[in-house]
Parts: structure tokens; sequence; C-alpha cells
């Protein structure tokens, strides 16, 4: 009897062991990955971002979980993946959310789940996070203001391809855009402002389209971001045919958009550093778990080119981590 006993003491505490390995290898694993959660996956800045955050995770052993939806207005698929990312017990998650409001009660609940949260590119309007890190966007509207100022000598009128409501990013860049204009260069008009709905390429094509039909004197544009800076250069090239009479300030370094730059089709970018944002954010979670201090807040820089700075070597290092 007494052996029968033994045995089955055994057999617990061997269940009970077993059962605590599981557990603690459920939880290493999970502590070994942090989800990367962008605005969406078809851009391909977004792609810059991908790759700074795996690279930061081969070096500091990380496995990185990859997702988000496939157009950026898609707020729900977003809160569902983050969703996710928590359900899968991940070290920490790395959030560029698309909608400044709309994704503040599930970051919230990262914060509740004790999962420390890094926001990247655009901004999210609580302050329980561990870092946000991104770009200066109202400086980059600022460059673009400045930039427009010089090229028009000034004066003249332009039109703005704006980008979805909420964004935090472009929202920024849209306001250091308007602000230093009216403050710098007054005798410059904003005659007109659209958003492409749905946000599209092809729609900011056909929004910029439409404004330059209805604006027949227009001078310049100012594009705050990819896609609207893709969409208006089709335009542009439609309506311009090459002579160059209207002068256009886009925003990210898109492929076709580089392409027109070095063609002289449009006159400047301002272009941001995503690998950047990825590969910090990631080190951030990593950093945070040694109980290392992670800065609150981290500029990733924001730069104006022209067609002559596209031989500095340091300009095609950039562009090349996110084209």
């Amino acid at each position: 009897m007494k052996n029968t006993v033994w045995v089955v003491l055994l057999l617990v505490l061997a269940g009970v062991f077993v059962g605590v390995g599981l557990l603690r290898k459920g939880r290493d694993q999970g502590a070994k990955k942090i989800g990367v959660v962008p605005k969406e996956t078809v851009s391909v800045y977004w792609e810059g971002v991908r790759q700074g955050a795996l690279k930061a995770g081969v070096e500091e052993g990380y496995e990185i979980l990859w997702n988000g939806p496939e157009v950026e207005t898609d707020r729900e698929r977003q809160v569902q993946i983050v969703e996710d990312m928590m359900a899968q017990k991940v070290a920490g998650i790395v959030l560029a959310p698309s909608d400044r409001k709309a994704l503040v009660p599930v970051v919230e609940k990262v914060h509740e789940r004790g999962i420390p949260c890094v926001i990247v590119d655009s901004g999210v309007e609580t302050e329980n996070i561990l870092s946000y890190m991104a770009t200066d966007n109202y400086k980059g509207g600022v460059l673009a203001a400045q930039r427009m100022g010089k090229i028009l000598n000034g004066q003249g009128k332009v039109i703005i391809v704006r980008w979805t409501p909420n964004s935090g990013s472009t929202d920024a860049r849209l306001a250091g855009f308007t602000e230093t204009l009216a403050k710098e260069s007054p005798g410059i008009e904003i005659v007109d402002a659209q958003y492409p709905s749905p946000p599209t390429t092809d729609k900011a094509r056909d929004v910029t389209d439409d404004m330059l039909t209805r604006n027949p004197e227009v001078d310049g544009i100012f594009a705050c971001n990819a896609t609207t800076a893709g969409g208006a250069l089709t335009a542009l090239r439609n309506a311009d045919q090459g002579e160059g009479k209207i002068k256009m300030v886009g925003f990210d370094a898109w492929p076709m958009v580089v392409d027109g730059l070095e063609k002289g089709d449009l006159d400047s970018l301002i272009i941001q550093n995503p690998f950047k944002m990825g590969y910090e954010g990631v080190k951030a979670i990593v950093r945070h778990q040694k109980g290392e201090t992670v800065p609150k807040e981290v500029d990733t820089g924001v730069e104006l080119i022209t067609q002559d700075r596209l031989s500095d070597p340091k300009v095609r290092e950039l562009l090349n981590s996110q084209i």
C-alpha cells in the first residue's frame, strides 16, 4: 500500500514539474517574440520598418512577428492584430497607429497587461507607452513649405493632396506646411486641398486631376505621404507634359517618386528613416526587458532631398534602406 502511495506521489510530482516546465517554456517563448504592427503592409515604406525590425531581432535573438492590415484605414483590423499579439504573450509590441484616437483603447489594454509598447511613425493620444519613435513630422512640413516658398519666389497658388483624417503623422506635416507658408511666404495661397477616399494612389491621382482642372493657374503641389505623392506625380505628368511649370514637393521615398526626382518631374522630396523606426523600436523593448532606461521620445530624422543630392552616399544609403 505504501509503495502504491509513493508511486502516486511521484507521478503527481512529475506532472507538476512537467506542467511548470511547459508554462515556463511558454513564457520563455513569448518573451523571445516581439510583435510589429504597421499601418498597412502594401506600401514599400513599411518594408523599411520591417527590415529594421528584423535586423534588430536577429542581433538580439528575438523572433519578429510582423502583421498589419492591407489598407491603412482598416482600424478594426489593426486593433484585432494587436489583440492577437497580446494573446501570443509577446515580450513587447511596436505599433504604428493608423488613427491617433481609435487605437487608444487597445494601446491602453496593452499597457494594462504589462506589455511594453513602442509607438512608431505616428502618434497616439495616450501617455501609457514605453516610447514614441518617429519623424518630427511638423518639421517635415516646415521643410516642405520653406522649399515651396523658395522655388516659387514667395508668390503663387498651391494645392495640397491630403491623407486620411486623424493620421497623426500627416496631420502634423500639414500643420507644419500651412502654418509655415502663412508665416514665411504670405504671398503663396493654398487654393485647394483634398483627401483621396479611399486612400489609394489611383484616388490620389484623381483628386489631383480634379484640383488641377478646377485651378488652372496652380504653381505648386504638396503631397504629404508616399501614396499621395505617387498619385499626384502621375497627375502632374499628365497635366504638365514635362514643361515643369508646376513645382511639386512630395513626401517619402517610393521608387516611382524617386524616379520622378531623378528625371526632374518633381522638385524635391522630404524623406524619413523607416528602417531606423523598426530597428530602434525593437531595440527599445529589448533594453526595457534588461532593465535599462528607454527615452520617452526619439526623433528618427527627416530631411529634404533634391535632384543634386541623389549622388550623396548618405542619401543613397538612406534611400536604399526603404526602396
